[in-house]
């Protein structure tokens, strides 16, 4: 019996597998834009296991720190460490901007920490962590710095002391971890004209400048110069206490914003990234029509190109099934050489990629199926033109 895909690849092999590779490049985009969400989504999930906190205390009515704003005076940790249940509490900023390295710009999530508390990176790949008060810099290796680079936030100079791993933040921008005041600073600082002109318009008010209070507008200006701010309060919570228990305590006491982890996991899943999540979904739909379309029209024009072979196989009796199995065979045969090129390809360049793209057996296993049922689904064009197909066209021919 006649096979058509072993004929194609005996006879056709460099149409047939050529083929079968551009099918398989598109199938690789399809694996890597699933990764891309998956990696999304780990980005997520490390940036919370990363941080060793149980709780992100943060201002009443956000969803900050990661997707809304949230301001919060940084002397709220002591009110909090003396709560029953709070094991440690630390003051973090957070503020996404462009790090001058030399000549260019490296764009990054910088961290205000103080060093031995919650917040500050879980593990070191080389160096130290943070030990001085000012200029020094922790970075994941993702920004490109070296142990002992100088890099420049704002108006000072930082050394990095120390290279971390996986510290990203739930956009994939490297983290770059300093001490908290100088956070404080980088994140409030106003450069020298407008404190200048902050100063002038202070001493100009006469309510704030009164000729028999001295004192008063040196500790104004002096108020104004400096910042009392944080985006968050981490919190760990002690050994038999529940994290959701002592977040309905500070709920309750202290009139702030407690998310537990698993909280704060499905504000950043379900919320912040849930508008590229469905980007991403229909990115995947439409290649998969792009796809079904393709392998419908190749199998289609190959049945085409052997109108005469199958007339002469229901000629001699070949049963219909058999015909259209054969065609069936010929389409699961270009899929599996499409997955594997795909599998290989996405593999190959998803390191390649900015962000992280996490390939997971699972999706592969889920890719590999919908890939087989597309091309068993755009054979059944092929299939019916070969059914139609009259015997008399073996003689005529």
């Amino acid at each position: 019996m006649i096979s058509l895909a072993g004929r194609d690849i005996l006879h056709s092999w460099a149409k047939f597998v050529f083929t079968g590779v551009g099918l398989g490049l598109l199938i690789g985009v399809t694996l890597t834009m699933a990764g891309v969400y998956r990696g999304m989504v780990d980005d997520a999930k490390v940036l919370l296991e990363n941080s060793g906190a149980d709780l992100w205390v943060v201002q009443k009515d956000t969803l900050g720190p990661y997707a809304e704003p949230s301001s919060l005076r940084d002397d709220i940790y002591r009110n909090l460490l003396g709560l029953p249940g709070v094991a440690a509490a630390a003051n973090v900023t957070y503020l996404t901007m462009q790090v001058r390295k030399g000549n260019s710009d490296v764009r990054a999530m910088v961290v205000g920490i103080t060093p031995g508390q919650p917040g500050e990176p879980g593990y070191l790949v080389a160096g130290r962590q943070l030990t001085r008060g000012h200029y020094e810099a922790v970075a994941d290796v993702k920004t490109g710095f070296a142990l002992g680079e100088v890099v420049r936030i704002r108006r000072h100079d930082y050394t990095v002391v120390g290279l971390t791993r996986r510290m990203v933040s739930s956009g994939g921008d490297p983290m770059l971890f300093i001490p908290l005041k100088d956070a404080q600073e980088a994140q409030f600082l106003k450069d020298n004209e407008a404190i200048r002109n902050d100063r002038a318009r202070t001493a100009a008010n006469p309510a704030l400048n009164r000729p028999g209070v001295p004192g008063l507008l040196d500790a104004i200006q002096a108020s104004q110069s400096s910042n009392h701010n944080v985006n968050t309060v981490l919190v760990r919570a002690a050994a038999g206490y529940a994290p959701e228990t002592v977040a309905q305590e500070i709920r309750r006491w202290k009139h702030l914003q407690a998310y537990t982890r698993a909280q704060m996991e499905e504000i950043l899943v379900a919320k912040l990234i849930a508008t590229s999540a469905r980007q991403i979904a229909m990115f995947l739909v439409i290649l998969a029509i792009v796809s079904a379309a393709i392998v419908a029209f190749i199998i289609y024009t190959m049945t085409l190109g052997k109108i005469r072979e199958i007339a002469v196989l229901k000629l001699i009796g070949t049963r219909s099934r058999t015909i259209a199995g054969m065609i069936l065979q010929q389409a699961l045969g270009l899929g599996l050489i499409g997955f594997a090129v795909g599998k290989v390809a996405a593999t190959f360049w998803a390191p390649a990629f900015p962000k992280y793209v996490l390939l997971t057996p699972d999706d592969a296993l889920r890719g590999f199926v919908a890939v087989m049922l597309i091309c068993a689904l755009a054979s059944t064009l092929a299939i019916r033109a070969a059914l139609r197909v009259d015997p008399a066209t073996a003689i005529g021919g």
